[in-house]
């Protein structure tokens, strides 16, 4: 981060001496580059996109750098303080979310028995966890289901629990 607000603060006082450049043209490519630079962060595993936090926070840096090449520093320090107390009290209040409030992808594979797959779902209901039936794939003699499963991380944990130790239960991916 320091290296990018030192670059946007470099070339936003050199685009000021520059006889033969527009300082704002430089000024709106440092917000493009810094753009893509950002793209370039987020990414998606699973059923999560990553990223974005940092891509904003690059942006927002970039901005601090060119503010104070611009010589706004009673604004660069107000917006400083706004982007670090932004990332770290919304960490916090993240976490408290995600405790509260979690959705995972949970894949089981038994032997093939509609039942089973009802005595799956009950645990869900068990557990306070709402669900939706994602797919259900049959291969020889084994049965497939995939469930999007939202709920508090407490229920989620007593619910893998138990399913781990279920007897019909040949594979599960949580």
């Amino acid at each position: 981060m320091i290296l990018i607000c030192l670059g946007s603060f470099l070339f936003t006082t050199f685009s000021k001496y520059f006889n033969d450049a527009s300082p704002d043209r430089i000024a709106s490519n440092i917000v493009t580059g810094i753009g893509f630079l950002g793209a370039g962060v987020i990414f998606k595993s699973d059923n999560r996109i990553n990223g974005i936090t940092t891509a904003a926070t690059i942006w927002a840096v970039a901005a601090l750098g060119m503010g104070i090449a611009d010589g706004w520093y009673y604004l660069v320090l107000a917006s400083t303080i706004i982007v670090l107390a932004s990332l770290l009290l919304l960490t916090k209040l993240e976490h408290v979310i995600d405790r509260i409030h979690q959705s995972r992808t949970y894949k089981i594979v038994s032997p093939f028995d509609e039942k089973l797959f009802e005595q799956y779902e009950g645990l869900f209901k068990k557990y306070d966890l709402d669900f939706k039936i994602i797919k259900r794939s049959k291969h020889e003699s084994f049965i497939t289901g995939l469930w999007h499963v939202q709920g508090s991380e407490k229920n989620h944990k007593l619910f893998i629990k138990e399913i781990l130790n279920h007897t019909e239960v040949k594979e599960f991916e949580f």
